[in-house]
């Protein structure tokens, strides 16, 4: 299994490195059987797998059972654990029990929050402190679409420009592995690369970061939304359809079951 010293020869090497979500058992096979680097199990499971409108709703105890399911698929994968909301807003004795709770009972090798202002910098210290290994990430941070007003490219005047540089530096101080960058201009993520000793990994945020990560389902074309900076990789969405309207045609026709889906008693013929 790779670790967070693999990812670090990873960038000084100039090797890209590939992040794929996982939510349960077969995707995280698929994933694994794939070659990625790491999985991350991320709180965006509330809107493409849960059915939620944004990924707020989405609790510890989610993220925990999603990520057994995942780490059953992908025994010799990296996985990366999303903090949800408020897991590590709250104080930081909370935030060091939810961070160990994702490993020790989720199975996951680090955890991800997101943020750059001081609270999050001391949440960052204090998993670190118990010898947790934490990806940070900055830009378009879901979790704070409220606040944010929706989900706006970020870092596209001067100050916030500057503001999501300054916190990029801040968070690899304070101990960081890993930066996710999301929905950001391409040359604030190339700025930031280059500055940083640390990874990084891009959603929206260019070609220049370290690496890219994308949804399961954005890439597959399983979800309802197509972000601008998905590129979809299969139209699973439409096949799987197929398949399952030929099931019922089949049921509703009755060639389904046909002979060789059926039991016969031992002694009978027709069971060889």
């Amino acid at each position: 299994m790779q670790n967070i010293q693999t990812y670090l020869r990873m960038k000084q090497e100039r090797k890209k490195i590939v992040m794929i979500t996982a939510y349960d058992y077969p995707a995280a096979k698929f994933v694994q059987e794939a070659g990625a680097d790491m999985i991350l199990v991320g709180d965006s499971l509330g809107m493409v797998v849960l059915g939620y409108t944004d990924t707020i709703k989405v609790t510890l105890a989610d993220i925990i059972h999603h990520t057994r399911a995942a780490r059953r698929g992908a025994g010799d994968t990296f996985i990366v654990a999303d903090m949800p909301y408020l897991s590590y807003h709250l104080d930081l004795i909370s935030t060091k029990r939810n961070a160990a709770r994702l490993l020790v009972e989720g199975g996951a090798n680090a955890v991800k929050l997101e943020g750059g202002k001081e609270s999050r910098l001391e949440a960052i210290r204090a998993i670190r402190d118990i010898e947790i290994p934490v990806v940070a990430h900055l830009g378009l941070t879901p979790q704070s679409i409220n606040s944010l007003g929706g989900y706006r490219v970020q870092g596209t005047t001067d100050r916030s420009y500057r503001e999501i540089l300054a916190q990029a530096l801040a968070i690899q101080d304070a101990g960081a592995f890993l930066l996710v960058l999301e929905g950001i201009p391409e040359k604030l993520g190339k700025e930031i690369t280059e500055k940083l000793d640390i990874p990084t990994i891009g959603i929206g945020a260019g070609r220049f970061t370290d690496g890219q990560v994308l949804v399961y389902h954005d890439l597959l074309g399983l979800a309802d939304i197509r972000p601008k900076f998905v590129k979809v990789y299969g139209n699973l969405h439409e096949r799987i359809t197929e398949n399952l309207q030929s099931f019922i045609m089949d049921v509703r026709s009755g060639s389904f079951p046909a002979q060789e889906n059926v039991y016969y008693p031992i002694e009978n013929e027709g069971n060889k």
